[in-house]
């Protein structure tokens, strides 16, 4: 697993070393243990996927045997958690190719090494976000951007240079009646020139995954406050964050944040979710196709209408060890440990903390219960 960090260009991994935020970073999602990948090409889920495969099952398990090692792990993830349709309609080239873009883009820049490796599983890896048209769009759409975000220092300077250029690139706008169906797969949208929040949102997505940023649908079937629904995009810097697609702006700064505020967790389709290529017990609720169920989501709406700042002391600010916060398991909160630190997490929840040292050893852990309130956690 070290080879990757020390395999950097000479000049990036001496940035990376000046650099508390990315060392730290780098240092999480080498070694936390919790987020090493299955090295097994066996295991019940790929045996209950390959019996869902049928005539089709020959290719992935031959595709298995035969990728180089280090990309197997990825190919394991992906394989486990396909739909059903994808495992019998798309070929194991197709995936592999996938998978391969999608390690050469992670260590491409600092900022895309240091993704957590779970997160560049679940919100990297994916070559599709809901059910659009499964389009071969990773090595255009690297080859395109990397180039234009590599030499920026962050994740977040990367989406929001990514939000204008992608757009520009391809002359595509935003319209309500001229796009030609809300699900349009990345080269659809392209080839028309116009798309829904829908199809914006999904062009956004693949050019962040394209350069290695953790990138995720997420949207409402119906808001509250005004007809219609709505669908933006979360990307992972420290946290979870926000962003509408063709529509820049700061991180956690848009037009609809006032309705998303308001949305309604006691009814399904007024809440809001995201999407999760892992499976999940929750389905993204399509407006356009209410009886797909497949596609995996978690329910996120309680961090738009509930969102509380979390403020945490530390007496250990070792950039070389990592503060990482979950919700029910899954990673909401990623940073190296500083004497203060600050996220925002949904109020009322029940979360966990580790602290991770540099050898991918826990060395504290706890639980945090977050109020309905602002809050502050001490770390002695």
């Amino acid at each position: 697993m070290f080879n990757r960090c020390f395999a950097l260009p000479l000049g990036q991994l001496c940035g990376l070393l000046r650099s508390p935020v990315m060392f730290g970073l780098m240092i999480f999602s080498i070694v936390a243990p919790s987020l090493k990948a299955a090295d097994s090409t066996n295991s019940a889920k790929l045996d209950t996927q390959f019996a869902v495969a049928g005539d089709t099952a020959t290719g992935w398990k031959n595709l298995l045997a035969s990728a180089p090692t280090e990309l197997r792990p990825s190919l394991v993830f992906l394989l486990e958690n396909m739909p059903e349709q994808d495992l019998k309609s798309l070929k194991p080239e197709f995936i592999l190719k996938n998978v391969r873009l999608a390690h050469e883009a992670r260590k491409a820049t600092p900022w895309a090494s240091a993704v957590p490796l779970e997160l560049f599983h679940e919100q990297v890896l994916p070559y599709a976000s809901i059910n659009e048209r499964r389009d071969d769009w990773r090595e255009d759409f690297m080859n395109r951007f990397l180039p234009m975000v590599k030499e920026l220092k962050s994740a977040e300077d990367a989406v929001a240079k990514l939000n204008i250029e992608v757009f520009k690139t391809f002359d595509v706008k935003y319209h309500a009646t001229k796009r030609p169906k809300p699900d349009q797969s990345p080269f659809e949208s392209i080839e028309a020139k116009f798309a829904s929040c829908t199809g914006l949102s999904i062009l956004l997505i693949d050019a962040c995954r394209a350069v290695g940023i953790p990138a995720r649908f997420v949207g409402t079937p119906s808001w509250t406050t005004v007809r219609g629904n709505h669908s933006w995009v979360e990307v992972f810097t420290n946290q979870w964050r926000f962003v509408g697609a063709c529509e820049p702006s700061r991180l956690d700064e848009t037009w609809f944040l006032g309705n998303a505020a308001k949305a309604d967790e006691s009814k399904p389709m007024n809440r809001i979710y995201a999407t999760s290529y892992l499976k999940t017990q929750t389905h993204f609720p399509l407006i356009w196709n209410r009886e797909l169920k497949w596609i995996a989501a978690e329910d996120v709406t309680r961090w738009y209408t509930k969102r509380r700042m979390l403020k945490v002391a530390s007496a250990d600010a070792d950039g070389q060890k990592s503060l990482q916060i979950r919700l029910d398991g899954r990673l909401v909160a990623a940073s190296p440990v500083e004497k203060t630190m600050e996220f925002d997490l949904a109020g009322g929840r029940s979360y966990e903390w580790q602290l991770v040292d540099g050898s991918g050893k826990i060395a504290r852990s706890g639980k945090l219960e977050m109020p309905d309130s602002n809050s502050q956690l001490k770390i002695d």
